[in-house]
């Protein structure tokens, strides 16, 4: 059995004695000093010894202290006799781990002596009742947020997900509290409204995963970044078209808000460049880069700088092979948006493919639909299998409730590929995923509605990456 002394007087040492009676008397042995000896009830006397006598008096804390403990804690309400408990200690056992209480913002460079602030402690538990701030375990593991409490709100985008379809890279779900049960997470439970999540992973990144549960609509595109970024290569557009397609961006600027940064490379018409400038607003930066040297890594550089979270190119960047392969590493959304005007767009449309990404990106089109003011459109290829989409429809069918957004279904026998290709009033939503990187060339005899994205290049697409 392990020997312990506590060296107390005070409320706050009082209680302590007491959670240990009532909760932790079972392995350890408790040698408690008090200058004024309490009466504590239902005490085992195997486990308890009690002293009264001044623990700053080094000849009575020296016979305690022939016996070995393992550590000490001194809870005392005076920050002079704390001061000279310590001293005592240290003087006759010079490794002894010593735990205090510190009221008095007191520093002690004895790396066996650690010091809890109070102030800290209890600012801590009170903010775990603020609404809207995570709880973070302050007491296990290294206490820096690597686990964290989050409560999912009703208009969450994560309520009604299946575990197995949220990317959980640095992070992970370990439990969910409904009802005050404890329900062990699989990949096929649904998260539902008023579920209590416990997550543990990486700090940084839980702090974004709490921000994107929390998330409800209006939002866009948080939680990827908080600005918007028009991304020009010179060497690869059209200068007669990119006064149109400037335009067509502000327009998405003015829908979604936040600042637009206008970032120019490779420069080579001087006409062209004023007539950019021209642009430069109080929420619009106007960014050239006149250095052709590491252009894509002053592009990861502007998405960190800028803390990016929607790229708007044109037809011509997106269909560059390598830049599609700069663009997804990124992992931010990205606008593409062709030769048509985007005030006409109604709908955003949706292929169904046989696998889960589109229910991982479902609040983000709903976030943007909402933004955009588009109905959603659902398209369902019959002849393909059907378990997994039919999931999918339940799960937009759910979120369509909560966010009181109608959506439509569409049932098709061919290729909803053909029918897209004779609307003109749409906006593509496709998952962003690697496959996207391939060169087009190896999707002719595809399947794939998703590979297939440049069949419909013709009309605004958007590309939304399917992990936090």
């Amino acid at each position: 059995m392990k020997k312990i002394l506590i060296i107390g007087d005070g409320e706050v040492s009082k209680h302590f004695i007491n959670r240990i009676i009532e909760t932790h008397t079972s392995e350890n042995i408790y040698y408690v000093v008090e200058t004024k000896a309490r009466k504590y009830q239902n005490v085992n006397p195997s486990r308890f010894k009690f002293y009264e006598f001044d623990p700053t008096s080094l000849y009575k804390l020296a016979n305690l202290l022939k016996m070995e403990f393992v550590q000490v804690l001194v809870i005392m309400d005076s920050k002079l006799d704390v001061q000279h408990t310590i001293k005592n200690i240290r003087s006759i056992k010079k490794q002894l781990r010593i735990i205090v209480l510190n009221k008095w913002k007191l520093e002690n460079d004895d790396s066996n002596v650690v010091l809890i602030d109070s102030n800290e402690i209890l600012s801590s538990r009170l903010i775990d009742y603020l609404p809207n701030v995570p709880v973070i375990a302050q007491n296990v593991g290294i206490g820096e947020g690597e686990i964290m409490e989050v409560l999912v709100p009703f208009g969450s985008s994560f309520i009604y997900k299946h575990i197995g379809v949220i990317e959980q890279k640095e992070w992970r779900i370990v439990a969910i509290y409904r009802n005050r049960k404890l329900i062990m997470p699989n990949r096929r439970r649904m998260i539902q409204p008023n579920d209590l999540l416990l997550l543990v992973g990486d700090p940084a990144v839980l702090k974004s995963v709490y921000r994107a549960i929390k998330r409800e609509l209006g939002q866009f595109p948080e939680p990827f970044g908080s600005n918007l970024y028009l991304y020009l290569d010179m060497d690869l557009l059209n200068l007669k078209t990119i006064e149109d397609f400037i335009q067509r961006a502000i327009f998405v600027h003015n829908k979604l808000g936040h600042t637009l940064i206008i970032r120019v490379v490779n420069p080579s018409d001087f006409d062209v460049i004023w007539m950019i400038k021209e642009y430069r607003a109080e929420n619009i930066i106007i960014d050239i880069n006149y250095d052709a040297q590491n252009i894509k890594k002053s592009f990861f550089n502007d998405i960190k700088a800028y803390h990016v979270g929607l790229v708007i190119v044109p037809n011509e960047i997106f269909d560059d092979y390598e830049m599609r392969g700069v663009l997804f590493e990124a992992q931010v959304p990205v606008f593409k948006i062709a030769d048509r005007e985007l005030s006409s767009v109604k709908d955003a449309s949706i292929i169904l493919g046989d696998n889960r990404d589109l229910e991982k990106i479902s609040s983000t089109i709903f976030d943007v639909s909402e933004q955009m003011s588009l109905n959603i459109e659902l398209y369902n290829y019959m002849n393909e299998h059907q378990e997994a989409k039919e999931q999918v429809i339940e799960h937009y069918y759910n979120l369509a409730t909560i966010f009181s957004k109608s959506i439509k279904i569409i049932k098709e026998s061919e290729n909803p590929i053909k029918k897209l290709k004779q609307k003109d009033d749409f906006i593509q939503i496709i998952p962003f995923t690697k496959k996207l990187t391939q060169r087009k060339i190896y999707s002719t005899l595809s399947t794939d509605s998703e590979r297939l994205y440049h069949k419909l290049d013709a009309n605004h697409q958007i590309f939304i990456p399917v992990q936090i």
